[in-house]
């Protein structure tokens, strides 16, 4: 049986941890971003996007919630894969309640009701949200409420737009409905668990799925090799050096295209926006470099931090 939430008065604080899991492009990373009001995790296109565990901090006047976005759901073809759902299973062991995030534009398939029996399995109190409402006709989705009724029982069910912000506040009231009494454990100035030189790479690597779009869908990987603030307080300067990994030699020529001109478009573009995240001038210098299988190369996938437990 599912555990059932503790009642406690409506004014009570709360605190709590909230895991937001579902199919790849399901919406989490965008959600997750609106709700924290910063790009904490990074948003594509492109399925399998986020790769790590990243904690975000909701801060609202009934108490604070710790939402932690998750690699989304998939079949698992390669290590890296693997140890991405080693991740979703590791953040919902313990969370207070999960958001389960489905795109209600997309016809229901075998990864929705994969997604499904992970929530099954696990055991906690869940909200299931219907993103993207804002592209469906809302004749569809009363029968779309209704299926889900059926399959599990939901505390909520929520239909909602992360891009647009349709009922979102309402989603965020009964998030904090359903979390345990407790007192805030983070400063209200408090975001993210992730460090700067994390999400730097990050910002690289999404730059990377917007130009090269589906010739390189999930062969990529950034290392950053230099982050140096020795010139931040003095001259308002950062110098990043970072690495783009590819698993094969012809992949090296996709990403630095004629002349250069793709990784200099890819290298402008993430300056522009780390330099916005770190509040100063940014000097990124990229370089590529082929590593063969590098997905399932377990030594090289935990030192980028893809895993569980991260």
């Amino acid at each position: 049986m599912m555990e059932e939430p503790v009642a406690v008065a409506q004014d009570a604080v709360r605190f709590g941890t909230v895991a937001l899991i579902g199919r790849p492009n399901a919406g989490k990373s965008t959600l997750l971003n609106r709700l924290v009001e910063m790009k904490i995790s990074i948003v594509s296109d492109k399925p399998q996007t986020t790769r790590n565990q990243i904690r975000g901090l909701l801060n609202h006047p009934r108490g604070q919630a710790v939402l932690v976005d998750t690699p989304g759901i998939h079949k698992p073809g390669y290590e890296m894969n693997r140890r991405m759902l080693r991740a979703v299973y590791a953040a919902i062991q313990d969370v207070d309640l999960l958001l389960v995030i489905t795109d209600a534009s997309r016809s229901r398939g075998a990864g929705d009701r994969f997604v499904l029996e992970v929530v099954k399995k696990a055991n906690r109190p869940a909200i299931l949200l219907l993103n993207k409402v804002d592209c469906v006709a809302k004749h569809r989705l009363l029968p779309l409420i209704d299926l889900y009724r059926q399959e599990y029982e939901f505390l909520e069910i929520i239909p909602i737009s992360a891009l647009t912000g349709v009922q979102v506040d309402r989603m965020v009231g009964r998030i904090f409905d359903h979390l345990p009494p407790g007192e805030p454990l983070y400063p209200a100035d408090y975001v993210t668990d992730r460090t700067e030189r994390f999400l730097v790479g990050e910002m690289v690597r999404e730059k990377i799925l917007l130009h090269t779009r589906e010739e390189l869908p999930y062969t990529t990987a950034v290392v950053i090799e230099r982050f140096d603030e020795s010139e931040r307080s003095s001259q308002g300067l950062v110098r990043i050096a970072a690495k783009i990994i590819v698993e094969k030699s012809s992949q090296q020529g996709i990403v630095v295209g004629s002349g250069g001109s793709m990784i200099k478009a890819i290298g402008s573009d993430a300056r522009l926006e780390i330099e916005s995240l770190l509040g100063c001038r940014v000097f990124l210098e990229l370089v590529v470099r082929t590593r063969e299988n590098w997905r399932n190369d377990v030594t090289f996938l935990e030192s980028i931090e893809i895993g569980p437990g991260q």
